[in-house]
């Protein structure tokens, strides 16, 4: 087809790349039929200037019909951003990612540092004997990256604390973890400051989104029929994982969260659908 210019994410122009479309098919587990089928479609709808949010959506909309538990995986990044508005939700669901990661986990704490007597800490994750002092850094808006302002405040306040008593006797180290990207200063920072990062395809093979697929800890959000109705219920329950609704009966996930079973029969039916349809 014709080369011609779309509109990322960033407000950016760039050329429409139907491998990008396929490849994004195949990561969510279409087969390559369907996968070349469906950047055959979207080829008859796009126009230049055309935002890359609208081709997904179109793309989303043919998945749904031929294969729904990758139509529900197709979702993902516009999950995490309804994790927010703000980004205490976001947090909840990083410190269960991390504790079903085999981590120990603590979120929202107080860490004194050795020049000032208090910093607010997002979250703490112990594994073998190592405690990463984590950043989370969550954006609603699309496009939106963690810059160079947050690595330098983030290290800054690592080495204070690093400098005090708290962690005196223990192994810490600094991480970000974003639902967005990072830029290429905030990268070539944190290397040499060897602040670990975890955010949208970063690290390159094992970003928050490979992690999450790979592990099945999909955020509830990415359920079809998860509204704003539910989000303060389940969130007060730490219930941030699609999993969760499985690990009950509906009868006892009904009881737990003191919703009539009726209205959450339809997001058990998409949480199956999900996780264990093939």
């Amino acid at each position: 087809m014709k080369s011609f210019y779309i509109t990322n994410s960033r407000g950016e122009k760039e050329l429409y790349s139907s491998k990008k479309l396929y490849r994004s098919c195949k990561r969510v587990g279409v087969s390559n039929v369907l996968a070349k089928k469906i950047c055959k479609n979207i080829e008859k709808e796009i126009y230049p200037g055309m935002k890359t949010s609208e081709i997904y959506k179109l793309a989303k909309q043919f998945l749904s019909s031929q294969s729904p538990k990758s139509s529900i995986r197709f979702s993902l990044k516009e999950a995490m951003r309804k994790l927010g508005p703000d980004g205490f939700n976001f947090e909840k669901y990083i410190g269960e990612l991390f504790s079903r990661n085999g981590f120990s986990v603590e979120t929202n704490q107080n860490i004194p540092g050795d020049c000032i007597s208090s910093y607010e800490i997002d979250f703490l994750a112990e594994k073998k004997n190592l405690i990463h002092v984590g950043e989370s850094k969550y954006h609603q808006a699309t496009g939106r990256r963690v810059d160079l302002k947050v690595a330098l405040y983030n290290y800054a306040r690592f080495l204070d604390i690093s400098n005090g008593n708290y962690f005196r006797n223990s192994n810490i180290k600094s991480i970000i973890v974003t639902n967005t990207k990072f830029t290429s200063e905030v990268i070539k920072y944190s290397k040499c400051m060897k602040v670990d990062l975890l955010g949208w395809r970063y690290p390159v093979r094992n970003g928050l989104e490979q992690m999450i697929e790979k592990l099945n800890f999909y955020p509830i959000t990415i359920l079809p029929s998860f509204t704003g109705y539910f989000k303060k219920i389940f969130a007060e329950q730490r219930m941030m994982l699609a999993l969760d609704i499985l690990e009950h009966s509906p009868e006892d996930l009904a009881r737990k969260l003191s919703i009539p079973l009726d209205d959450l029969e339809k997001l058990i039916e998409e949480a199956k659908i999900l996780l264990v349809q093939g």
